[in-house]
């Protein structure tokens, strides 16, 4: 049975922690959605990969605890709510009503929350986020069309969205050693405190957290903690292979975008001078919306044979924020994930599509919710938090990756393939 049992909050972040485990030697799993169905894979972990970050609060909830009681039946002892390592959210919520819900449903005074992955220059220092060596607020996430994180405070921000008593865990004592966090998690306890902020500058912190954590039945983190927590069941675990082995997928490749993040919109910038690319324009799209899907296709199987194809919406801040102004938040966003799904669907129904890149949290839910894909068994990283997988519950499997908007190397969208089998 699986011992640890993730529930992430997009599907871009569900497998950055699957790739996380994988890479320190766990066999991982991840569903999309809740299973109806109970797991008959043999893996140390699983992750449930939900589409609840940007829902209203109840109904994140709602599908955390339906995740938690799925994975409680399948046997999980340790339980890992996964955020973004951007910990991006609204004033209220998601991460601390589900939080809050997780700990009231297992039981627990007390969790951690840490976000850090030092890997992708993601570190936080004296309760501090920061992102690309930059404050979060000044790294681009303050222009995050339907997160926009204006505070680098955690433990204010977190503050703001909990029942519990928000404290820190900086950096000075996890650079004493386990012993002294658990010292220090014990009289945060003592005096009331329910969630501790956990400093992380540096890789070897997560993995002190990681130690001092193990009897915790909830923690709650970006993917950084997963390379961690495996040292803690080194004796359960099977001897060292190829955790991360897929098989070979062979089929025509393209890569799908809607992330607007900084990362992503440099990885473009060096796709489109490899590639044969097409713009999907959220204000074109909203004026004819199959002229514009006709087009991207047309040009996709123009050129599909001799390579992969790039296809997006991602477009700067001031596109985006000249989109909402027209079409509205809500609706802009829907239209171009929309877009997405058809364009997905019909690449690999209609045009032999069988290796997807995609870019992007929301694009990726609905790219894989239009492709019918039940999980993904996890392979390979092609950077930090980022790996090729395979799909169950498709008619065919398919190769796919869903890279979170800020993270990969600023070639991601070009080496990727050769990380194929």
């Amino acid at each position: 049975m699986p011992i640890i049992g993730c529930i992430a909050d997009d599907f871009t972040g569900a497998t950055d922690v699957a790739s996380m485990l994988v890479s320190a030697g766990m066999r991982t799993l991840q569903t999309i959605g809740v299973p109806t169905t109970s797991l008959d894979d043999d893996v140390e972990a699983v992750v449930v990969a939900l589409k609840s970050r940007t829902l209203p609060a109840d109904e994140a909830v709602t599908q955390s605890l339906e995740a938690l009681a799925w994975l409680q039946a399948q046997g999980c002892e340790q339980f890992y709510f996964k955020y973004c390592s951007t910990f991006d959210s609204t004033p209220a919520g998601n991460i601390g009503p589900v939080t809050d819900a997780l700990m009231t449903a297992l039981g627990t005074d007390f969790t951690v929350a840490c976000p850090a992955l030092p890997a992708n220059q993601r570190t936080v220092y004296n309760g501090y986020l920061f992102a690309g060596g930059v404050p979060l607020n000044e790294s681009g996430m303050q222009d995050h069309p339907l997160t926009p994180m204006t505070d680098a405070n955690l433990v204010r921000v977190l503050g703001a969205q909990t029942h519990q008593r928000v404290d820190l865990i900086d950096y000075a004592t996890l650079s004493e050693g386990s012993e002294a966090v658990e010292a220090r998690i014990q009289a945060l306890r003592s005096a009331g405190v329910g969630i501790a902020i956990c400093d992380a500058i540096d890789t070897q912190h997560l993995h002190t957290l990681a130690r001092a954590c193990r009897h915790l039945p909830l923690v709650t983190a970006g993917s950084g903690l997963a390379l961690g927590l495996p040292a803690n069941l080194a004796d359960r675990l099977p001897a060292a292979g190829q955790a991360d082995a897929l098989p070979a997928i062979a089929g025509r490749e393209a890569i799908l975008s809607g992330s607007c993040s900084r990362a992503t919109l440099a990885q473009l910038e060096h796709a489109r001078e490899h590639y044969p690319s097409y713009h999907l324009d959220a204000l074109a799209l909203a004026d004819d919306f199959e002229g514009v899907i006709a087009a991207a296709l047309e040009l996709a199987e123009e050129h599909l044979d001799r390579g992969p194809v790039l296809l997006y919406a991602s477009a700067s801040p001031e596109d985006v924020r000249r989109a909402q102004e027209a079409l509205g938040v809500a609706e802009a966003g829907a239209l171009v994930e929309r877009a997405m799904a058809e364009i997905a669907q019909s690449l690999v129904e209609h045009h032999g599509v069988r290796r997807l890149l995609v870019a992007g949290g929301e694009t990726s839910g609905a790219v894989v919710n239009a492709l019918g894909v039940q999980g993904l068994r996890i392979g390979p990283s092609i950077d930090p938090g980022v790996p090729w997988t395979t799909t169950f519950g498709t008619p065919a499997p398919l190769a796919l990756t869903l890279k979170s908007g800020n993270f990969g190397a600023r070639d991601f969208m070009t080496k990727a393939w050769g990380m194929l089998p």
